[in-house]
């Protein structure tokens, strides 16, 4: 089905630096602009952020320092795509969350005006998880062509995860049976508190993983911001990263 379109309609996605809008860059960024005709413009334009771009990162999208050194900044090419902006609507997939704060906060830094109040949004992955919900009732009819009866009861919701557990196993080849894979096939595997505040980096250096200091050494930010301890201390932080954060301090005056 064509959408129907009475302003154009542009499609985008970026790659950058990280995910914090306000310390990362768009080092990529491609746009289709269709409009109401049903005619397709693109732009494509990669960025040298004026930043480097963490290996880790690469590792991701594949664009490394050497790839971006002689593209221009954002700044240079925002009024051209101010301009391919004019007027048009955006969609993009989580791009409510990330790309589209992105894409603003890059125009604010290069002190061009954008105009949002009249644009409207289209978030693929939001409709797509509206429409095929990923909870535990969605799994176990999935996983397990069950329906959960009483969902939201402890014991239903505990016996259908056992369930889906054991039907994921025999459906993922790839999935090792055995506990210390599952858990870091999980995502926990570097995480200093539950919470992921502090997590624990390539190095296995426990590491701010939020705010002014992610990325940096923990004991590093103690010696070098002797106040922020204290201000996570006496913040709304969950009281487990404060007990993990508390041993960590503790650690390091007893090394002296």
């Amino acid at each position: 089905m064509i959408i129907n379109l009475t302003k154009p309609l542009v499609i985008f996605d970026l790659e950058s630096t990280g995910i914090n809008t306000s310390k990362d860059r768009i080092v990529e960024l491609y746009m289709i602009r269709i409009m109401p005709d049903g005619s397709r413009t693109d732009l494509h334009q990669r960025f040298n952020p004026g930043v480097p771009i963490p290996p880790e990162v690469t590792a991701i999208h594949g664009i490394s320092d050497a790839d971006v050194a002689n593209e221009p900044s954002f700044k240079q090419k925002a009024p051209e795509i101010n301009h391919f902006l004019i007027n048009c609507d955006f969609a993009g997939f989580n791009s409510n969350k990330f790309d589209f704060p992105m894409l603003v906060e890059e125009f604010y830094r290069a002190e061009v005006e954008f105009d949002i109040s009249k644009r409207k949004f289209i978030d693929a992955q939001k409709i797509f998880h509206t429409m095929e919900p990923r909870n535990l009732t969605a799994a176990y009819k999935f996983y397990c062509s069950k329906t959960l009866e009483n969902a939201h009861s402890a014991k239903a919701d505990t016996e259908a995860t056992w369930d889906i557990i054991q039907a994921q196993l025999g459906r993922y080849t790839e999935l090792e049976p055995n506990v210390e894979f599952l858990h870091k096939y999980s995502g926990q595997s570097n995480l200093v508190d539950l919470a992921g505040r502090m997590v624990l980096n390539d190095k296995q250096q426990v590491i701010f993983n939020f705010g002014k200091h992610r990325g940096k050494v923990v004991t590093d930010v103690f010696k070098l911001d002797t106040g922020y301890y204290d201000w996570m201390m006496n913040s709304d932080f969950p009281l487990q990263t404060k007990k993990v954060l508390t041993q960590i301090k503790l650690s390091t005056l007893n090394s002296k």
